[in-house]
């Protein structure tokens, strides 16, 4: 990753919460910790975040903490071309007329550029999915009540009596913070809550992770794997996970990176 990729994910980071530890930074870049530490030394002295004792804080600590996990705008760079081919894997599974759930995320987002082509009601808590499906496709699009977190761009409402009770589907789409042999996890209790009234209004539920999450862990278990109809990722998985969902009997689609984003990632 170049420096000034790393310098946006490290102060968008800083942004969105009070302290980001260096190894926290070196998840998100993909980087070393000796690098981390350079590129920290350098945005203190621009003044650009503040260096504290094993990380950095913004020069501008954020008045409201949102939810735990990372903000979208940090997310929707990392491993973006297996996310795509991801969500062209998923908008496969979708026939026009059918009624699904898609649930907020940087994975999910990518289906609303080969969803333009559908004709299809879809129920979202999604900001940024709800707009761009509105303005670049004829599909129908119901979004659920609450409060809009602007750091993950979904909506979320602690209440039962909110319309998402009224929707049903054939299929809901989600991603997740990790995938394990326990079930799918998530950072922040709210989202747990928001996401398991979600799942209850659908059939099948179809996950799409890339590889990286199979080796990501959280203390919060949305569901187990059982109840996961699909995954969806790329070629990266291990042979262990695979038979992990293999075990649980969940079906497993497992994409391959074009020759083109081959020749991007090794330039």
């Amino acid at each position: 990753m170049h420096e000034k990729e790393r310098h946006r994910i490290i102060l968008s980071a800083v942004q969105e919460k009070p302290v980001v530890t260096v190894q926290e930074m070196v998840e998100l870049t993909d980087s070393s910790e000796a690098t981390i530490r350079r590129d920290i030394a350098g945005l203190h002295v621009q003044k650009k975040l503040r260096r504290v004792r094993g990380g950095a804080e913004s020069m501008h600590p954020p008045q409201f903490v949102g939810l735990a996990g990372r903000p979208f705008s940090v997310n929707e760079t990392i491993n973006i071309a297996q996310k795509r081919a991801i969500a062209m894997k998923a908008v496969e599974l979708c026939d026009d007329g059918d009624a699904i759930i898609i649930n907020g995320g940087t994975t999910t987002f990518q289906m609303v550029h080969p969803l333009a082509t559908k004709r299809m009601q879809v129920f979202t808590n999604s900001f940024p999915i709800a707009e761009h499906l509105l303005k670049h496709s004829k599909n129908t699009i119901m979004l659920s009540g609450g409060a809009i977190y602007r750091e993950q761009n979904i909506i979320l409402s602690p209440f039962d009596n909110d319309v998402t009770r009224n929707f049903y589907a054939k299929r809901m789409f989600m991603g997740a913070q990790g995938l394990g042999p326990l079930g799918l996890m998530e950072a922040d209790p709210l989202l747990i809550q928001a996401e398991q009234k979600l799942i209850d209004q659908a059939d099948e539920l179809v996950v799409l992770v890339d590889s990286s999450k199979f080796s990501k862990r959280s203390s919060l278990i949305l569901c187990p794997l059982e109840r996961i109809s699909t995954v969806i990722t790329d070629d990266g998985i291990d042979d262990k996970s695979a038979r992990m969902l293999e075990a649980a009997g969940v079906d497993l689609i497992v994409t391959a990176r074009t020759a083109q984003e081959e020749s991007s990632v090794a330039g």
